[in-house]
């Protein structure tokens, strides 16, 4: 049957911080609406329009937008699998990785994760500093990136810090707006290339990118999102109760299964649209270039919006929390969130830009590995079931040898180093590879050594919670289910 509940001391306990404890039915706040915006704004981001406008180099328009499109429906079907981790335990990904990976170990894996997380909010810090400098510039004459890299970074460090509420709320206004901005670009950018002669769904570039190396590189492009989505949706309002896998996670579904692939398609298409008629993918140069007056202005604000909205929830958050799991004791959430944006800063994110599908590939092929894994872990050795009161003790279940489950690490390490080698497949060897490695060494040599209970017992009460209708809650020095 299960173990005890009783854990250190929480005040004194390593493993253990207030951010980092499962979240209850109560604090889930935020509906349908507000998730769907959340992931609008995660898509809309200036990294898309790249992406675009690098497939239609090589793709017709039609090719590049289905090819986006289908990428992020796949993906969207395996975020959905490790989002029930949050749906069902209230657990973020730092924690659960203690599962497959052990108390310790699990900061290999987090942390890479982490630093990528910080990479795209300082490349998403770049370009919105290009565009509020073009702002400042047309109203002043003033010239200085730098400056409005640090001021927006501030904000968006400020804002996330103020917690999930904070973050929805920006969604739920840069979300709208930047669609309106997408239109806008849509039909000024076709005008352009009807003027110059040019029909965007009959474009051929010249470049030798294939459908699989755009569809490879979309997938690596939200494997980072795919892995930790359980940051966002352990505060998504849930179904409780219903042990069915759609009712349970219908609000998870609506939003990454349409808004996400639709939004998605719909801006790469921008991007590649302002390549076709301009030459130029980046919408902050577009927009200068075609907009006038203060309606340039404002659509420059609107692109700040964009990356605003993408940082908080793709990006700070994700790695605040990782932060938090390596010293919970060191940091709080707000001192994490910061912690992230100095990190961001600090990997030259104008760098990163310049090599955007070697970056996708490369870490594609790390973090898919570990969403196999993690996959592999929660339903095929643990059936959603999971020990919660000892992912917070140092001398529990989950800490296999000295604090790393060797069957999860060497998983990660093999499978992430043969999908790097095979850089343009990433991504789709990554991802099996991790789990059918993962899941034979768990099965068969570390679960021999080291018990794991719920993989034995029949007594769901003991190892689920949304889904039989209660809640992982701290009482005194206990973690446990009411």
């Amino acid at each position: 049957m299960g173990s005890d509940t009783r854990v250190q001391n929480l005040e004194n306990n390593p493993l253990f911080e207030e951010s980092l404890a499962p979240i209850t039915q109560s604090k889930r706040t935020i509906g349908v609406l507000g998730y769907c915006w959340i992931w609008v704004g995660i898509a809309v981001m200036i990294a898309t329009f790249q992406l675009g406008a690098n497939g239609v180099q090589g793709l017709s328009l039609m090719t590049v937008v289905l090819t986006i499109f289908f990428a992020n429906v796949g993906l969207a079907v395996f975020m959905t699998l490790t989002a029930d981790i949050g749906t069902e335990h209230g657990l973020s990904f730092a924690v659960y990785l203690r599962a497959p990976f052990g108390t310790v170990g699990t900061h290999f894996p987090a942390i890479s994760r982490a630093l990528v997380a910080t990479m795209w909010f300082g490349i998403q810090t770049y370009l919105g500093a290009l565009a509020l400098n073009g702002i400042v510039e047309y109203l002043t004459g003033f010239n200085n990136w730098i400056v409005w890299y640090a001021l927006f970074a501030l904000l968006q460090l400020v804002n996330t810090a103020l917690g999930i509420k904070a973050v929805e709320r920006v969604a739920a206004i840069a979300a709208p707006a930047i669609l309106a901005i997408s239109v806008w670009m849509y039909y000024t950018l076709e005008g352009v290339a009807d003027m110059n002669g040019i029909n965007i769904w009959t474009f051929q570039g010249m470049s030798e990118i294939s459908l699989i190396t755009l569809f490879i590189a979309n997938m690596g492009f939200w494997s980072t999102m795919a892995i930790d989505v359980p940051n966002l949706t352990r505060f998504v309002k849930t179904r409780t109760g219903t042990k069915k896998f759609f009712k349970r996670n219908k609000s998870v579904l609506l939003a990454q299964l349409l808004a996400l692939p639709l939004t998605q398609a719909w801006v790469a298409m921008i991007g590649a649209v302002s390549f076709i008629a301009t030459g130029d993918w980046n919408p902050v140069n577009v927009i200068q270039g075609q907009g006038e007056g203060i309606s340039m202005v404002i659509l420059l604000l609107l692109v700040v919006l964009a990356q605003w909205s993408t940082n908080n929830s793709a990006n700070l958050i994700p790695a605040a929390m990782i932060f938090i799991n390596v010293a919970p004791k060191v940091l709080n959430y707000k001192v994490a969130v910061c912690l992230a944006g100095i990190v961001g800063t600090l990997c030259m994110p104008w760098e990163l830009l310049n090599n955007l599908f070697t970056f996708l590939f490369y870490y594609g092929a790390f973090l898919s590995s570990i969403g196999g894994i993690m996959v592999a872990d929660y339903y095929l050795i643990r059936n959603r079931k999971i020990n919660v009161p000892e992912l917070f003790k140092v001398h529990g279940q989950y800490r296999y040898f000295n604090g790393f489950n060797l069957a999860g690490l060497i998983s990660w390490i093999i499978s992430g180093g043969i999908a790097s080698y095979f850089v343009q497949y990433s991504f789709v060897i990554g991802f099996p590879l991790g789990l059918i490695i993962y899941f034979f060494s768990m099965k068969f040599i570390v679960m021999k050594i080291y018990d794991q209970p719920e993989t034995r017992d029949n007594c769901d009460d003991l190892y689920l919670a949304t889904s039989i209708g209660k809640d992982w809650i701290i009482e005194g020095e206990e973690i446990k289910q009411s």
